[in-house]
């Protein structure tokens, strides 16, 4: 008979070096990867201050990352671009959260107001711009926000599991993250509530927000799982405006508006189905539902930030402010198909599908408001100076195939075929004769992309891997609307196209050295852009046109050495790596009267390098230097100008620290952000939130506590 033999308790201990970027596998799911410039980010590898996302720090190890950094100044999330692409609100990146949009619209309105807190998050996926083909036609690319799955163990935690952080930090912030999660049989769950009150580095930029998540998932049988998924955000954020050049230099911590207030709701349900057919084969369908909105009370941002908002002497009151309000709707099924098959002695992957989405977008504006301070949405005269009905219909289908040509060798060929009707009613009082405008305009296109990758396998961990992605963007609802009465829109707009193209080599040698350096080609033809220009009577305006066709090229290396694995980890006593994310940006005009100027927000340079020291006891800290060279705010390339939304946008360096400490069931956290307390900012914007520089946060410091049961 067998003997049953106990065997006395043994406790590991060892090492655990931060190394928080790794790479896509070539398939994940029904998502072909191979051959395209990817990352991923794993969140609780980094020491970084999440608990007010900072950007800066969670995806700093992504080369060619531009962040715009104006959450604390009237936006609800920073933005992000790459290679040169404008980052507000990341308008050029396609946004996920678990493989599924959760911006409004991707073609009429992609702009990212809501994103899960990073406390929540597993892994953040990066894919460059070849990612046009089985995600959408955008030329940023595309960022997926994976959020933390339910616990599956089968020991005694199995049941539930209960995670709470809190964590207070300089100019009044607290936030308070709290989240459960279990398995129960065939059933799981997940969810969180985030609660974040910030009072703000700048007067008049308080800010409150509740984010929230809940899924449930039945998985009876191996092959087939279901699940569905709740997001919302509530918010309310004081917005300061911006300011000029004169401002800033004197003060960047100055605020001229205390009377501007927003609030972006929104709402995501989500219902993923997958089937695997065989081990071989599996289809996956994604169908989400999104509401959202945004609604402005602000002062009217004509005079710009010189306008102060000052009582009026005669009627003892402020004046009216601008009421704007902005409802989205839409729908979007994402049905994916993968198999693999056999040609001769090699495997070879197909992935397919087609994505079906429909969205429906209101925006209200220049509304007259009440005189007071408060967040109050009250028109006090009938109409708004524009009202306008927006619609997208969206029907793409896309497949890419994985030739294996060798066991090194594969060429991934790829197409999607764009079917887009947009349109667009409603009316515009025309600034001058105050008569309302109307108009009812519907247009159709179609259009096809095609895209070629290849891998080369050099050795188990390493591989040289090439892409070419054609790319497309429309023009946008925003881009039809008007932003201030003294700048115009270009009544003969037309939709950009272009690619995107990679070469590169990654991949790890041995245990000590992660890399991946790529040289990168972006072409973007028609590009729509902002520019300053004078009018027969000698004043000058701003006025948003297609402006050109620009060339993005450069190089993005992402290197990071671990000395404690190359020497001894006992030599150190404890890991030591250090990583260096690196960006060259070469993006001009080609063409038209700005031909070889530098295209907006295309900084030259972007270099981050950080070094990580972990203790064996649970002791880690995280140094991280940030860099980036100046660019422009519009294609002219004007140094200084009376218009704020035109001139340059400086260099600027900057530093983080932060660490945690780590007890079996306790995390204490902390750290400092901007040490060198550096002044500078990273967007001219010409309306919301400003008009103006939107000033970057200076110094500031945070110390937190995780509990988990």
């Amino acid at each position: 008979m067998p003997q049953q033999i106990n065997l006395a308790e043994i406790e590991i201990k060892s090492i655990r070096i931060v190394n928080g970027t790794g790479h896509l596998n070539d398939v994940a799911g029904e998502i072909i990867y191979a051959g395209k410039k990817n990352e991923v980010i794993v969140i609780d590898s980094l020491d970084a201050n999440k608990a007010i996302n900072n950007t800066r720090q969670i995806l700093g190890r992504v080369p060619g990352l531009n962040i715009s950094e104006t959450e604390s100044g009237g936006f609800t999330a920073n933005g992000v671009g790459f290679r040169g692409l404008n980052p507000s609100q990341s308008i050029e990146t396609n946004t996920r959260q678990n493989g599924y949009n959760v911006s409004a619209d991707i073609y009429g309105y992609n702009e990212a107001y809501y994103l899960p807190p990073m406390e929540a998050v597993e892994r953040i996926e990066v894919v460059r711009g070849a990612s046009s083909l089985q995600f959408g036609a955008q030329f940023g690319g595309m960022i997926n926000y994976i959020v933390k799955q339910a616990p599956t163990d089968t020991g005694r935690d199995a049941m539930h599991r209960v995670s709470t952080s809190q964590t207070g930090g300089s100019f009044g912030l607290f936030n308070s993250f709290t989240s459960i999660g279990g398995t129960l049989g065939k059933f799981s769950y997940m969810a969180f509530v985030q609660y974040r009150n910030l009072q703000g580095w700048r007067p008049n930029s308080e800010q409150t927000q509740v984010s929230g998540f809940g899924r449930i998932a039945f998985k009876p049988s191996d092959n087939f799982s279901i699940s569905l998924e709740y997001s919302l955000l509530r918010n309310r954020i004081r917005m300061p405006g911006g300011l000029n050049d004169s401002m800033f230099e004197t003060n960047p911590k100055s605020s001229f508006r205390a009377r501007n207030w927003l609030e972006s709701p929104w709402n995501v349900v989500n219902l993923t189905t997958q089937y695997k057919f065989s081990p071989h084969t599996s289809i996956s369908l994604q169908t989400s539902v999104l509401t959202g909105a945004r609604n402005l009370v602000w002062r009217n941002e004509d005079g710009g930030p010189g306008a102060l908002d000052t009582i009026d002497a005669d009627t003892h009151q402020y004046s009216n402010r601008e009421v704007q309000r902005e409802k989205m709707q839409s729908i979007t099924n994402e049905l994916r198909f993968k198999t693999d098959y056999t040609i001769g002695k090699q495997t070879q992957t197909l992935a397919t599908g087609v994505r079906v989405a429909c969205a429906k977008f209101k925006r209200q504006g220049g509304g007259v408001g009440t005189t007071g301070s408060d967040f109050d949405l009250t028109i006090l005269e009938r109409g708004y100076a524009y009202d306008l009905d927006f619609t997208t219909t969206n029907i793409a289908p896309f497949a890419e195939n994985i030739f294996r040509l060798s066991d090194k060798f594969s060429v991934t060929p790829g197409f999607r075929l764009e079917y887009l009707h947009s349109t667009a009613k409603g009316y515009i009082t025309d600034g001058i004769t105050e008569q309302n405008v109307y108009t009812d305009l519907s247009q159709s296109r179609m259009f096809a992309l095609f895209g070629l990758g290849s891998q080369y396998t050099l050795s188990r961990f390493t591989n040289v891997y090439t892409n070419f992605s054609q790319a497309y963007r429309p023009i946008d609802y925003n881009q039809l609307t008007p932003f201030g009465s003294i700048s115009k829109i270009d009544k003969n707009l037309k939709d950009a196209t272009g690619f995107n193209a990679d070469l590169g080599y990654r991949g790890t040698i041995k245990n000590y050295l992660n890399f991946d350096v790529g040289l990168f080609l972006l072409q973007y033809n028609n590009r729509i852009g902002i520019v300053e220009e004078t009018d027969a009577q000698g004043n000058t305006y701003t006025i948003r046109k297609n402006i050109a066709n620009s060339v993005h090229k450069g190089l993005e290396t992402y290197i990071e050495f671990n000395f404690s694995k190359y020497l001894n980890p006992n030599f150190l006593k404890g890991g030591l790596s250090i990583f260096n994310a690196l960006s060259l940006i070469d993006a001009r005009y080609t063409n038209g009267a700005f031909k070889d100027k530098h295209v907006e927000y295309a900084p030259s340079v972007i270099e981050r390098i950080g070094i990580t020291y972990a203790h064996p006891l649970g002791f880690s800290i995280t140094a991280q230097w940030s860099h980036q060279s100046e660019s422009f705010g519009d294609a002219s390339n004007t140094i200084r100008s009376d218009d704020p939304i035109v001139g340059i946008i400086p260099a600027y360096s900057t530093g983080d620290i932060s660490f945690s400490y780590k007890f079996p069931r306790i995390i204490l956290k902390g750290g400092i952000n901007n040490i060198t307390d550096e002044k500078y900012f990273t967007r001219r914007t010409d309306e919301y939130p400003g008009p103006g520089i939107i000033p970057a946060v200076g110094r500031s410091a945070y110390m937190g506590i995780t509990l988990g049961f």
